[in-house]
């Protein structure tokens, strides 16, 4: 599988998100940690969650089987509210989240998106954290071009090493400006939900892509995330609760297209010709 740098830290171009995960029964619960642990088993070292999932649920499951597997392997993701970025409440709300992963540190903390407090506040929380050790590097979230223009001029904002955003077929907005403003300052850019929102049905394929996928003998949904991965400069965090469709994840890292078919994507969902605000879900 190809890779991806995130601040010079060398990471697979696809990981595995965990929204709505360890919401369910305890059967549910121990199938989603299976399916995420058939991840780690096969490569994925990226787990994506946040405080918000589930109101730490998903951060538990994590921590519930953390503990097998060499934590120097596994980089770890979290994301903190809005609500919670002065340094007061950061602190204390890593520590919790610390607490429900069962680990010490987070390679890469995240501001979930942006709230009122100054943000050469929460990048001064976030320094501090990264001095004390319980934080590797740290990023933002949800993050529009004005936000970054801002956020980079701020002292510690030179280190920002990740942005989290909306990136799929449908959602196609970053193309234009975020993401060659990203790489040209090193900043990785990590792409959420690439099937779309909910089960994934909501990005309905035109006949033309439902082919390619027969013709590929491959789902709509490996060739949708096959299309977030095509030129290697977005990590892709797709989640599943299921070992079955995370090892279709994973088969779907080594689909190539050729130009002319991925002028079929680009016809039926069109790219940005100009600056599109940021979606975010």
């Amino acid at each position: 599988m190809k890779t991806i740098k995130i601040g010079g830290v060398n990471v697979p171009i696809m990981g595995m998100g965990t929204w709505y995960l360890g919401e369910g029964n305890a059967a549910q619960s121990e199938q989603e940690a299976a399916a995420l642990k058939y991840g780690l088993n096969h490569g994925l070292t990226v787990i994506d969650t946040a405080e918000m999932y589930g109101n730490g649920a998903a951060e538990s499951l994590i921590g519930s089987f953390l503990g097998d597997y060499d934590r120097a392997n596994i980089y770890l993701i979290s994301k903190f509210y809005p609500s919670h970025a002065d340094k007061r409440q950061m602190l204390t709300a890593l520590k919790n989240s610390l607490k429900r992963l069962q680990t010490d540190y987070l390679d890469l903390y995240l501001l979930h998106w942006r709230g009122s407090t100054p943000l050469a506040e929460t990048l001064e929380g976030l320094q501090d954290l990264q001095k004390e050790g319980l934080i590797k590097q740290y990023g933002v979230s949800n993050f529009d071009v004005d936000d970054m223009d801002q956020l980079t001029l701020e002292p510690g904002g030179d280190q920002i090493a990740a942005n989290e955003v909306l990136y799929n077929l449908q959602s196609r907005s970053i193309e234009y400006d975020l993401l060659p403003q990203q790489k040209q300052a090193n900043i990785t850019t990590i792409g959420y939900s690439p099937f779309g929102s909910g089960s994934g049905k909501s990005i309905k394929l035109p006949p033309e892509l439902r082919t390619l996928a027969k013709e590929k003998n491959i789902s709509t949904h490996q060739l949708m995330l096959a299309w977030v991965l095509r030129h290697g400069d977005v990590l892709t965090i797709p989640r599943s609760g299921e070992a079955s469709h995370m090892a279709e994840n994973i088969a779907a890292a080594d689909v190539t297209f050729s130009p002319d078919e991925l002028a079929l994507f680009d016809q039926a969902f069109p790219a940005p010709r100009h600056h599109i605000p940021l979606e975010m879900i």
